[in-house]
């Protein structure tokens, strides 16, 4: 037998390919309940145009710049004070012992200025207020731009005349450097912080840091913005 004849007697013969069976009833109906997928989420629409100017700014420009030039006799522009950054903090003794009431204030500061504040901790520690270095003791949170304008129009126009018997700031409360600070009792006079979800009372105080030289012309400056000041005696 030759080696041509062995090999085809040694090789296997080609079976037909065969057919797939039909699924079951069990798979086509689990194929019938599989959930159809999702369609992805569609993105926001993009703000068009330039942002909203804030009316406070909007007067500032237009109405506190001319006075103040004329009252104060400034030769530039420039040299009209305007209002630099406003600081907001809380002091929060009990925060060494309840953690809920750190993460209570964090929340009511996020609420009222639309930003997240920081913590501030114990440099040094004290035995007679049983306090160690790094326990917190208060949050902070700084405004600027924008949110600095919309904040201080929010606490002149809405925030104060909600004051229980209000009669006015007290117009002595500059440091000498044209640097303002008022203090707060009650965090529920800003319209934004729900009476029934707070644990408790807290105050705050707004530091509001301007360009003036003197307590003068921060005086007028926040005058002519519409801080209610108290008539001087």
């Amino acid at each position: 037998m030759s080696k041509k004849k062995a090999a085809e007697a040694k090789a296997p013969e080609a079976r037909p390919p065969q057919a797939k069976a039909p699924a079951g009833k069990g798979q086509a109906r689990a194929a019938a309940a599989a959930p159809a997928p999702k369609p992805a989420p569609e993105a926001p629409p993009r703000r068009q145009g330039p942002a909203p100017v804030p009316g406070l700014l909007k007067s500032y420009r237009d109405t506190v710049v001319p006075a103040l030039v004329k009252e104060f006799d400034y030769v530039n522009v420039l040299q009209v004070p305007r209002v630099q950054k406003v600081v907001v903090n809380v002091g929060i003794g009990e925060a060494k012992e309840n953690d809920k009431a750190l993460q209570s204030a964090l929340e009511d500061v996020r609420t009222i200025t639309g930003q997240q504040p920081v913590v501030v901790k114990a440099r040094k520690s004290v035995a007679a207020f049983k306090l160690r270095a790094g326990m917190p003791v208060g949050i902070k949170t700084t405004l600027r731009g924008r949110r600095m304008w919309f904040f201080l129009e929010k606490l002149i126009a809405v925030a104060l005349p909600r004051i229980r018997d209000f009669r006015g700031v007290n117009p002595e409360g500059f440091d000498g450097r044209g640097n303002y600070s008022l203090g707060l009792r009650e965090q529920i006079v800003f319209p934004e912080v729900d009476y029934d979800k707070i644990d408790r009372l807290r105050g705050l105080e707004v530091a509001i840091v301007t360009t003036a030289r003197t307590d003068d012309e921060a005086r007028s400056l926040l005058g002519r913005l519409g801080m209610p000041f108290r008539r001087r005696t």
